[in-house]
């Protein structure tokens, strides 16, 4: 990636196993956290090291000086990484103006749209990335039986707090703009926000939970 940064590819698939792997290495890469190292970015399967080339005064190479680093690194521990992200509670309003496609995912899961609601709440969902807009979570942990085909053709404008399915994926739109999920849900939680610090709520390996509030449909 040019001249100071690298990605790692630890697969080419969005899966749970390989995402888990993505985040214990970043964990052991934080762990060490040496002086060339300015960010780190997981995605589904790859994490990005961002590096500061003036960090190395020995002439060489910085990114083979890194490559060799990451060669004699340890291998990051799964289990560990899995427990450590923060488990955040997200309150969502289900159906009606907040939610327009509900009944299309439980026609679709030929479910009613309060099993829907249960099987989306139910689970527990882990940050596999934060990309498409700030603060935007893509998580795993969807329960297959309501994964559901986005949108043929994307909205011009969907609301911030939309709670939306993509596929085999869940996610939330922290602010208002175009979107072809299928959006079940809304919550007032406010995921990005500049003048915090951090500016996004949720961090990838972070674990999360929907509570349904409000009167269901």
């Amino acid at each position: 990636m040019g001249e100071d940064a690298l990605l790692l590819r630890l697969g080419d698939a969005i899966d749970g196993e390989t995402n888990a792997r993505v985040h214990a290495l970043a964990a052991r890469i934080s762990a060490e956290r040496p002086d060339w190292l300015r960010d780190l970015v997981p995605a589904y399967a790859s994490l990005a090291l961002f590096i500061d080339a003036s960090a190395f005064d020995d002439g060489g190479d910085p990114l083979a000086n890194v490559e060799a680093w990451l060669r004699a690194l340890p291998p990051g521990d799964v289990d560990a990484a899995l427990s450590q992200g923060a488990l955040h509670e997200i309150g969502v309003r289900y159906g009606g103006e907040c939610g327009p496609d509900l009944d299309a995912v439980a026609e679709h899961a030929g479910l009613h749209p309060r099993d829907v609601i249960a099987l989306h709440a139910e689970a527990e969902y882990r940050v596999a990335m934060l990309g498409f807009a700030p603060g935007f979570p893509y998580l795993l942990g969807l329960d297959p039986r309501i994964a559901t085909p986005r949108l043929a053709t994307p909205r011009l404008r969907v609301e911030a707090g939309s709670v939306g399915i993509g596929g085999e994926q869940a996610g939330i739109y922290p602010r208002p703009g175009p979107g072809g999920w299928r959006i079940i849900g809304r919550t007032e939680v406010v995921l990005f926000d500049p003048a915090r610090n951090p500016p996004s709520l949720l961090a990838p390996g972070d674990r999360l939970r929907f509570v349904p509030t409000g009167k269901l449909p």
